[in-house]
């Protein structure tokens, strides 16, 4: 599966990771050879990866503040799922966020939550074969995984 290939199918979601868009490309995938299934969980891992960055990872929640109207800072989870918004969001979208901050920072507001997209893969697979995956991929999309993208977290 190329790169031009994974942001076909990705463009199944026509922009966001809602349950309907996540359930109709886990379909689509799993009519696919179970490579291709892999090579999807792959390039979905490695696109995540990209964008694990502390200039992303250190912005804001859109529209949030604490108590005292500081920003509110994301979590783990949320930038995550921030990434997987952007991804879903197709590859221009995507190329652009990792070119600029600017790009991102919509994807941190509540109104985005690309955490659907993650079980992409693994649903897919489980439709295939009719078995769970137990899987792993060549990249971690945990945040803060990438360890050039957030430098002075080396140890």
């Amino acid at each position: 599966m190329t790169w031009a290939d994974f942001w076909a199918l990705t463009a199944t979601l026509d922009g966001e990771a809602t349950e309907a868009g996540c359930r109709r490309l886990a379909r689509r995938l799993s009519r696919r050879p179970l490579s291709d299934i892999t090579a999807f969980a792959e390039h979905h891992a490695e696109a995540l990866y990209r964008l694990d960055r502390e200039e992303f990872g250190s912005l804001p929640i859109t529209g949030m503040t604490t108590e005292n109207g500081a920003p509110f800072p994301q979590s783990g989870d949320s930038f995550l799922y921030a990434r997987c918004a952007v991804v879903a969001a197709g590859r221009t979208v995507w190329k652009s966020a990792l070119s600029d901050p600017a790009g991102f920072a919509p994807y941190t507001s509540l109104d985005y939550d690309g955490e659907r997209l993650l079980y992409v893969p693994d649903e897919a697979y489980r439709l295939a074969t009719g078995e769970e995956w137990q899987r792993t991929t060549r990249y971690c999309y945990e945040s803060y995984s990438n360890e050039d993208g957030w430098p002075h977290l080396r140890t």
